[in-house]
């Protein structure tokens, strides 16, 4: 073996041990330092979601089918809706939520323990009313405006759903007093049932159009829409 190699070999071994526990150090910081901050994705979540047959219902299943192909269960929490998930996520009893912008106050404090993954898709806020209803009440069988609705029987969902503070809103700009229509908070299968069987004026929703309650509205007989 060539002098110059052999002497190359003696200092690289030289350096090895002296900078070997450091390194052995450094490794050891890294791997604890990965274990504790635990980077990788949770293996489970909980995603709040929706009532039944809702588009968050929908897009829950969609979701965990998706993420299941990484290894991911997701367990989907049915709730009222958007001001309910948004409490899911307040208490941590859910790690995701759909929520609905404007639908509920975010206040200092959701800062630290919310955050905002993103725009998802549209969600329209759709008013059904039904022809008949119309007719009897406005002397026609469409009506063009929120002040229409005046002395109908209007069922604006759950608290939770966050629909009712969205539609009140709306009468708040169009200055329409809310003693003036008759306000019920029926959940969205039961509302639907009663607005079929013409126990109610209008119904108003908050979803995306692929919901099947608003497919299936949209095609009924007798329902049209504001």
């Amino acid at each position: 073996m060539p002098e110059k190699f052999r002497a190359t070999l003696l200092s690289l071994r030289d350096l090895l041990a002296s900078i070997g526990p450091f390194l052995l150090l450094t490794l050891t910081l890294l791997a604890l330092a990965y274990w504790w901050l635990d980077p990788t994705p949770p293996k489970r979540v909980v995603l709040a979601t929706g009532p039944a047959q809702s588009a968050y219902d929908e897009f829950g299943k969609r979701y965990a089918t998706a993420l299941k192909r990484y290894g991911i269960t997701v367990e989907l929490l049915p709730s009222e809706g958007s001001s309910a998930n948004l409490e899911l996520l307040r208490s941590g009893k859910a790690d995701l939520g759909f929520v609905q912008g404007g639908s509920a106050d975010v206040g200092y404090d959701d800062e630290e323990s919310v955050t905002s993954l993103g725009s998802l898709f549209v969600e329209p806020l759709w008013l059904f009313y039904r022809e008949d209803s119309a007719q009897r009440l406005r002397n026609g069988p469409s009506i063009r405006n929120l002040s229409d609705l005046i002395g109908w029987k209007v069922n604006v969902g759950t608290p939770g759903s966050g629909v009712p503070r969205l539609f009140s809103t709306l009468l708040d700009v169009n200055r329409i007093d809310h003693r003036q229509l008759q306000l019920s908070e029926l959940e969205q299968t039961p509302a639907t049932v009663a607005f079929l069987n013409g126990e109610i004026d209008a119904v108003v929703f908050a979803s995306a159009p692929e919901s099947l309650m608003v497919q299936m509205l949209l095609q009924s007989p007798g329902v049209r829409l504001l």
